[in-house]
């Protein structure tokens, strides 16, 4: 077991003694840990398996696995020192004081207003344990419709077979309100089968019946195609709606619930709470609901769809552009359940949706860029992120599941989001403009400007049937995921540093595998070997010239070693062996012969590929990538090819001092592991120009 995945990631976050609580949502295991300083991130982002490893404010700590994380979770649970993690001992010892409760609950604000933050935690924690049924449904719905499409089955609502297939997928949404009110009440530390049976009033036989009832007086509402009843229950009014699928209503109780709940359980005494608790807040909340908060819900969001129903109709341009613009940044904070709850609420009162669509723009801008990262890590021969990039991309077009990519990937490495950004707004011009020239039609025959869908679906691949308008969905989806894939692939979605690490990883694994290349073909037949000789005597004096033997300093100053830098990264000589100078010029030159791979937009950043394969990367100053440009004169562009002493970026150092960052300019031999050895020359003046590293080869 002590191999196993489940093992690693405990061991990692700091043992079972450090673990509080663990729960799983979609993709992440989300730990509450006692001391977060335990956790050995490095170890989790390059442990196979995992797809990225997330610090949260205070000791709460996420591990993205992504579609297997049940599997995950299970494993760790069932692990034996696992069983006693997180409680507390009998004798009391290990028991939370009350600063440490305290703290615990500060620690799951993400930001300044704890409350704030407090209610997307409720909103994202009552959905997130019924998303497996939501896709599981999603996915029904669109083989459905597409069967339909392609006339593989009729769609003939009086045939038992089609009823049958209906009910399948329908359940799940009639029912969602007792199942996010069994979800919202137990995030509340309330009984959750007591939540779920409040909200099951609502939706009995009976209830509904009651707008059937002679003392019933119904209003026909033309806006939203909708009936409003009310029913005389012992002579008080009471107004009826269907709550299936309503999702504001069990928010809104069980928030109630949770006051009567708790003020209930402080003044029963304890012996007889199982049985008086359940009873008084089943007619107190269940009449509440009833009377009050049922009707207040569907107001809420019939005023929010009707709202943002409004907007897609008058502004659909800023609409279907600013949703896809906004879900990058919604999504990785829990920002986004709002709008989620909405799309269902559309659904419920509307008979259609009109959010998804844009939403679907952002998930296809988000899978493009992923896409990007796992042709770049095919091509770099970088295993670790072939094997993330592949996973999340799965994740995505399969199950529209966002996360993966974000937390695996997107989030790491920040220049992805200026690429997908693009994509995002692109393929929300595109399905604005053909949603305004190509609007679809309801079922009630309402005409509207924009994709719309009559069921909650994740957005990927397989359901892209259930969008009316499929083809303007399809086509917008489609600008996105390419116009973010190609800006990756371009631009790439690295900073010069992080590429030339991953090249210098690849040339170690090469190098590895080239002894048994290296025995192979040095066991020519001998008359080979001596027809080429004559051959080889003409061509040597040209290859010698050829052969790198030292690297020049790039700028006048004081080489130091790698270690002396500061910098972590180059001191641990990942990025190959090299030097270090403080610079008393502003001249940077090329110290060496070759072609610039990379430069860095900022101007910070150069790397040169000698004719004989050595490659170099030059990093002027320290974490100076953060100054964006400014007091760095850029002279070459990437591909050109440079002569060792042609200047490469003119610096004014002085600027970089007053921004506080070091001016040390730094180099080193990316591929040092090919090589047979890369000796610096330290503690000495030198010149632009002069030797500061020998290679032998």
């Amino acid at each position: 077991m002590a191999d196993s995945l489940a093992s690693q990631i405990i061991t990692a976050i700091g043992g079972p003694e450090n673990v509080r609580s663990l729960t799983h949502c979609a993709t992440r295991l989300r730990f509450e840990l006692a001391d977060a300083s335990k956790v050995d991130q490095n170890a989790l982002e390059h442990m196979k398996g995992v797809l990225g490893a997330v610090p949260q404010s205070g000791d709460r700590f996420q591990v993205v696995i992504g579609g297997g994380v049940a599997t995950v979770y299970e494993n760790i649970m069932h692990l034996p020192e696992m069983a006693n993690a997180g409680a507390a001992s009998a004798s009391g010892e290990g028991q939370k004081s009350n600063a440490d409760v305290k703290a615990e609950a500060r620690s799951k604000a993400r930001g300044k207003v704890a409350w704030l933050d407090s209610f997307f935690e409720y909103l994202a924690d009552s959905f997130r344990p019924i998303l497996g049924v939501l896709l599981g449904a999603s996915i029904i719905i669109a083989l459905v419709n597409l069967l339909i499409s392609l006339n593989v089955i009729p769609n003939d609502e009086a045939s038992a077979g089609w009823v049958f297939v209906k009910a399948i997928w329908k359940g799940v949404f009639y029912f969602l309100p007792i199942m996010v009110a069994y979800n919202a009440s137990k995030k509340l530390k309330v009984d959750p089968w007591l939540g779920g049976a409040i909200m099951a009033i609502l939706m009995t036989p009976q209830f509904t019946s009651l707008i059937d009832a002679k003392t019933t007086t119904c209003v026909e509402n033309a806006a939203l195609g909708t009936k409003s009843c009310t029913a005389n229950i012992f002579g008080i009014p009471m107004a009826l709606s269907d709550y299936s699928g309503n999702v504001f209503v069990p928010l809104l109780m069980a928030a109630v619930l949770a006051l009567v709940y708790h003020g209930l359980k402080k003044i029963i005494p304890e012996s007889v709470q199982l049985v008086f608790v359940p009873f008084f807040c089943m007619i107190i909340v269940g009449a509440l609901t009833a009377f009050i908060i049922g009707p207040i819900g569907v107001w809420v969001g019939n005023g929010l769809g009707v709202g943002l129903a409004w907007m897609n109709t008058h502004a659909p341009f800023i609409f279907a552009i600013i949703i896809p613009l906004l879900y990058p940044f919604l999504v990785p904070l829990g920002l986004h359940w709002p709008l989620n709850a909405l799309m269902l609420m559309n659904i419920q009162t509307l008979g259609y949706d009109f959010i998804q669509g844009p939403m679907g723009v952002w998930n296809f801008a988000c899978f493009g860029a992923t896409a990007g990262v796992l042709f770049i890590a095919v091509r770099d021969k970088d295993k670790d992120m072939r094997q993330t990039a592949l996973g999340a991309l799965a994740a995505g077009l399969l199950g529209g599941v966002s996360e993966p990519s974000l937390y695996g990937i997107h989030l790491r490495y920040k220049l992805v989001y200026k690429r997908m950004l693009v994509g995002c707004g692109l393929g929300g011009v595109v399905i604005a403009v053909l949603g305004w020239l190509f609007p679809s039609v309801t079922a009630a025959g309402q005409t509207v400007h924009g994709v719309t869908t009559t069921a909650f679906a994740f957005t990927s691949l397989l359901t892209i049937p259930v969008f009316d308008q499929m083809w303007v969905y399809a086509v917008s989806i489609a600008v996105s995921f390419l116009t973010s894939f190609f800006l990756i692939i371009t631009f790439d979605y690295r900073t010069p540093e992080q590429k030339a690490e991953v090249l210098a990883r690849a040339a170690a694994d090469q190098k590895a595998a080239a002894p048994a290349v290296e025995a192979k073909e040095a066991a020519p037949a001998a008359t080979t070997a001596t027809a080429t000789a004559t051959a080889t005597k003409t061509e040597a004096p040209a290859a010698a010239a050829a052969v790198t033997t030292v690297v020049n300093a790039p700028v006048a100053g004081h080489v130091i070693a790698l270690d002396e830098t500061g910098d972590p990264v180059f001191a641990s000589r990942a990025l190959g062996e090299g030097v270090g100078i403080q610079p008393t010029d502003s001249e940077v030159v090329a110290p060496v012969s070759g072609v610039l791979q990379t430069v860095a937009e900022t101007g910070h950043a150069f790397g040169i590929k000698t004719d004989d394969g050595v490659e170099v990367l030059v990093h002027v100053g320290i974490d100076t990538v953060k100054m964006n440009g400014e007091g760095f004169a850029v002279k070459v562009k990437a591909d050109e090819r440079v002569n060792a002493g042609d200047p490469l970026v003119s610096v004014d150092f002085a600027k970089v001092k007053d921004a506080g960052y070091s001016t040390t300019t730094l180099m080193t031999v990316l591929n040092t592991a090919a090589l047979t050895s890369v000796t610096p020359k330290t503690g000495i003046d030198v010149k632009a120009g002069d030797e500061v590293i020998d290679i032998q080869r």
